[in-house]
């Protein structure tokens, strides 16, 4: 992918603000209008999956708008339907859910760390199309992102978190496996598309090189995919205070506060 500029800090929050006015929008029709709307997130460790989910729905109603970013599955999950633990997540009528990581682990992390065999491999590449269009007839509106990355930006990105108190959790032996295995990841995500690039739910690939830029990128994609309208709220007005009567409060004195220790 070509190189582009990055966004300066003031442009980058400015239409990062205008677009969050329009992802409210899109919050209250989908609510309004009972759509279920599934958004996938995949892409190497690092690759700004968390990063772009945050700037989506950090001003939005977590009722309506939710994140499924599941752990390794259990013992028990092990022995279930591999579908099975993330339909329990899927939308009911006026949520979107955004999934960090997805039913995708089999054909990607799954495939090179041998997580599971070449029989159950195989048997989910072909079974993954024909689930994602029982999802589209059932009325799902599914949309997958692939966020791709460089290996000199990866790189770069683990030796931060490698370096940095606040983001040293983010770096996990995993990444470093998938780090040392490169190219087999690369072979895994060629195959993935080939496969499951389907008319009914195509993969849009995002340069998320440029965190900035590929935040406003996809939020300014995912727009556009969702037909909305506008909403005009009631305007609330605040009558006067009730007069309290006879009430007094309590002194805080009497109460453990936390120190004050800014101010």
């Amino acid at each position: 992918m070509a190189d582009r500029r990055k966004l300066k800090r003031k442009e980058y929050e400015k239409e990062l603000a205008r677009l969050e006015v329009e992802l409210v929008k899109l919050q209250e029709w989908i609510k309004a209008e009972g759509l279920r709307v599934v958004v996938v997130f995949e892409g190497r460790d690092s690759a700004g999956k968390g990063g772009t989910i945050k700037r989506i729905t950090r001003r939005l109603n977590p009722r309506v708008v939710r994140v499924a970013a599941l752990p390794t599955p259990t013992e028990r999950e092990k022995t279930q339907y591999y579908l099975q633990r993330y339909m329990a997540h899927l939308p009911a009528a006026g949520e979107m859910v955004l999934f960090d990581r997805s039913w995708y682990n089999r054909l990607g992390v799954e495939r090179v760390m041998g997580f599971c065999s070449d029989e159950e491999y195989e048997r989910f590449l072909a079974q993954c199309p024909a689930f994602e269009r029982s999802l589209v007839d059932d009325g799902i509106i599914l949309i997958k992102y692939w966020l791709h990355i460089n290996d000199e930006v990866q790189e770069k990105r683990f030796r931060k978190r490698a370096s940095d108190p606040r983001r040293q959790w983010k770096l996990s032996p995993m990444d470093i496996e998938s780090w040392n295995h490169w190219v087999d990841y690369s072979r895994a995500r060629d195959v993935m598309l080939e496969h499951t690039d389907t008319e009914w739910a195509p993969w849009y690939l995002v340069d998320a090189n440029i965190k900035r830029n590929a935040r406003l990128d996809v939020i300014r994609h995912l727009l556009s995919q969702i037909d909305y309208e506008s909403f005009e709220h009631d305007v609330v007005e605040f009558p006067p205070r009730p007069d309290i009567g006879d009430y007094v409060a309590p002194d805080v004195a009497d109460y453990v506060a936390i120190p004050r220790n800014y101010g």
